[in-house]
């Protein structure tokens, strides 16, 4: 087999791969509906738009003016309407399809208000969560934005993604976070000041177990330069006595603790790691790749996904599962406003790594052969120069911008 481009046999699974079917899963006292197929994802959508009864909150990172965009905004205009409350926040960079097109909605008596819309030191925070809570019952959440491309199948250019509809008591953390950053966003409209400080404290005081105590449940989330209550707090923590880890994640470029904790879950179990081979941003490739070596030399299994771009963010550490908006990159880690649900489960674990084992079945084997014949100086060079401007300024690369 030639591994620097994919084999016939992976050539075939190219031109064949679809998105794995809609699974269900009831663990910790929970109902989780994945949902990795674009179009069900949008029925699943709409029908929580359509069959909400008492208020709908969304917060999305970016929404556009296509197909898409129209009908779920129309089906927002519609739910308000009959007479449920709608609110709905987008963040100001993501927000492709501008004001204006949220009017309609607005004029119906919807609200609609953007994120960090204010050009100051906290624009560059993102608002990157994708949330849709209705009747504060039934809650949906992943990667996918409002756009076609999120709902595309894999043949019409779509993107390989995942979102999750979930009902339990995990629900009521997400109402009650979307009241706590809903606030933030009437404040800064207001012009008040020392909000990102107010950001940076929303994020470190949350807590999102169930009960008080952590639980197998838990809603964590991230903001700017915030370490302990992070996120990525709770999966350092998980990586430390880690003995498989199977990830998949569009944007890769995590800082270099997590690079090592990564390394050492190789060295003692086992670490398998899907990439994209497209993307929207060609540097995001770039970066990811500059950073495969300490990986591949450690043990790790790291697979690049070629049917389509990759958009799904999904972590499985041992027994705990991540699902939500952040990326393994940098502005997730440090920067964006982010949202992960964590579920310690065997059981949803084990389904878990399934879908990853479909991911992997439509990507190509990243070997450390196929590393010495690639990483030569000038690709190293061009390698190194898309990881620095990604750092130095993300709408350069736009390398968290999906």
């Amino acid at each position: 087999m030639n591994d620097q481009t994919p084999s016939a046999a992976a050539a075939r699974t190219h031109e064949t791969y679809s998105d794995a079917e809609p699974f269900r899963v009831t663990a910790q006292g929970h109902e989780f509906n994945f949902l990795p197929h674009g179009e069900d994802r949008m029925e699943a959508l709409i029908d929580l738009i359509d069959t909400a009864e008492k208020r709908l909150d969304l917060f999305y990172y970016l929404f556009d003016n296509d197909s898409v965009g129209n009908r779920v905004r129309d089906a927002l205009i519609a739910a308000v309407q009959r007479g449920v409350p709608v609110r709905l926040i987008v963040d100001d960079f993501g927000n492709d399809a501008g004001r204006d097109f949220f009017d309609p909605l607005v004029e119906a008596g919807g609200s609609f208000a953007v994120f960090s819309s204010r050009w100051s030191t906290r624009y560059l925070v993102r608002n990157h969560q994708k949330i849709v809570i209705a009747d504060e019952t039934r809650v949906m959440t992943g990667g996918a934005n409002i756009s076609d491309h999120y709902f595309a199948p894999p043949a019409d250019n779509g993107w390989c993604d995942l979102s999750v509809v979930i009902e339990g008591p995990v629900v009521a953390k997400f109402v009650e976070w979307f009241a706590l950053v809903s606030q933030w966003v009437d404040g800064e409209d207001k012009g008040q000041t020392g909000k990102l400080r107010q950001l940076r404290d929303i994020v470190k005081n949350w807590d999102g177990g169930i009960d008080g105590d952590g639980g197998p449940v838990r809603l964590l989330v991230g903001g700017p330069f915030v370490r302990r209550g992070h996120w990525a707090w709770q999966l350092r923590k998980d990586l430390v006595p880690a003995k498989r880890l199977d990830t998949v994640s569009a944007y890769f470029s995590p800082p270099r603790s997590f690079r090592r904790q990564f390394a050492k879950v190789a060295r003692r179990g086992q670490a398998r790691m899907i990439m994209a081979g497209k993307s929207d941003i060609g540097a995001a490739i770039d970066v990811a790749r500059l950073l495969y070596k300490q990986l591949l030399t450690a043990g790790a299994k790291i697979f690049e996904f070629e049917p389509c771009k990759l958009h799904m963010k999904l972590l499985v550490v041992d027994d705990a599962s991540y699902f939500g908006s952040a990326n393994l990159d940098k502005r997730s880690f440090r920067i964006n406003v982010e949202l992960m649900v964590r579920i310690e489960d065997a059981e949803l674990a084990a389904r878990l790594r399934e879908l990853i084992d479909h991911l992997e079945n439509g990507s190509q084997a990243i070997t450390p052969s196929w590393y010495v014949r690639e990483a030569t100086f000038l690709t190293r060079l061009r390698w190194r120069m898309s990881y620095m401007l990604a750092l130095a300024d993300y709408r350069v690369s736009r390398l968290s911008a999906r």
